[in-house]
C-alpha cells in the first residue's frame, strides 16, 4: 500500500534505478559531446588553413598539434593568426628581377636556374649583342 505514493527516483525493490541509470547515460553523452566540441575548436586553424590552400599549411598543422599536446593557449592563437593571414610572396618578384638582369648581362636563364618562373626559352646560351663591337 505505501509503494502507491513513492515518487519514481527512488530505487525499487528489485534494485532498479531509474536516475541512476539516466544520470550514468547522460554523463557520457555530455562528456563525448564536449570532447567532440573540443577537438573541433581546436582543428579550426588547420581547417581555416586547408579551405583557403594556405602555404604554411604545415606550420599551422604543427603549431596547433603542439597547443593539443601542451594546452599552451599561445601556439593555438597564433596558429590562427598563420592560417588567417596571407604571407605575400616575395620569391616570384624577386626571380623576376633575377632573370631580367640575367637577360640583359646577356646570359638566357634556363628553367632550372628559376623553378616558379618558367623561363622564355631553356637555353643557357649567350645571346648576341645586336650592338656592332668596336675593334681596337
Amino acid at each position: 500500500m505505501a509503494t502507491g505514493h513513492i515518487p519514481d527516483y527512488v530505487v525499487a525493490a528489485d534494485g532498479s534505478d531509474y536516475l541512476f541509470t539516466f544520470m550514468v547515460f547522460f554523463t557520457l553523452g555530455l562528456i563525448l559531446l564536449i570532447g567532440i566540441g573540443y577537438f573541433t575548436l581546436h582543428s579550426l586553424p588547420e581547417r581555416m588553413a586547408h579551405e583557403s590552400n594556405h602555404s604554411q599549411f604545415q606550420v599551422v598543422g604543427i603549431l596547433a598539434l603542439i597547443a593539443l599536446f601542451t594546452h599552451n593557449n599561445l601556439f593555438w592563437v597564433l596558429a590562427v593568426v598563420v592560417a588567417g593571414f596571407r604571407f605575400p610572396d616575395y620569391l616570384s618578384p624577386m626571380e623576376s628581377i633575377a632573370q631580367s638582369l640575367a637577360r640583359m648581362a646577356g646570359f638566357k636563364p634556363s628553367e632550372s636556374d628559376f623553378a616558379t618562373v618558367p623561363a622564355e626559352d631553356s637555353s643557357a646560351e649567350p645571346i648576341a649583342d645586336s650592338a656592332p663591337k668596336q675593334e681596337g
